[in-house]
């Protein structure tokens, strides 16, 4: 789904019926100011994928938070996990600048908020130049994480990325063709 710039909530697709795997409900939001109302919404939303049957892990949200934001950022999460109930966990994406250039108290007002951070590795539908030494930087970032990549995107693996402690992983994000 989407929150749109005016806080409305936008389901962007009928509710699925995926039983072999997990299934997180990703919402793009184009801002923090979302309608009481949307919240809610929402927050109905992952009840009734989990009652059509879905194993809902929890909720993603995909906003493009700006490094010298990331305070604000870190301060509306904390809100949204107070309201989402305990048995749903919260994810993010987020920008490879975050790792190499925000604020560590930021990063560290991420920590017991999110269950983890998809960093993204492309813009659009091409890999970002110059990934490899974001990446470097990726174990500045104190909660779990897993790096985003774009189906058939550049991609080698930086060194060291598997041996962080906190590093989970890949996502790879589909592009309709």
């Amino acid at each position: 789904g989407e929150v749109r710039r005016d806080g409305r909530y936008l389901p962007l697709r009928a509710i699925p019926r995926i039983q072999r795997a997990e299934v997180w409900l990703v919402v793009r939001s184009q801002s923090l100011d979302w309608s009481p109302a949307a919240e809610a919404q929402l927050l109905a939303e992952l009840d009734r994928w989990r009652a059509a049957g879905n194993r809902v892990v929890g909720l993603q949200v995909d906003f493009d938070a700006s490094t010298e934001r990331l305070d604000g950022y870190a301060a509306f999460l904390k809100g949204l996990r107070g309201r989402l109930p305990s048995h749903y966990k919260l994810s993010i994406t987020g920008l490879m600048d975050w790792g190499a250039n925000a604020d560590p108290a930021a990063l560290v007002a991420l920590t017991g908020v999110i269950d983890e951070v998809v960093v993204q590795s492309y813009q659009g539908r091409e890999t970002i130049p110059g990934y490899e030494r974001y990446l470097a930087k990726l174990a500045r970032v104190p909660v779990p994480h897993k790096v985003a990549l774009v189906q058939g995107g550049e991609w080698r693996e930086p060194p060291g990325l598997k041996s962080d402690p906190l590093f989970r992983g890949y996502v790879v994000f589909l592009l309709n063709q």
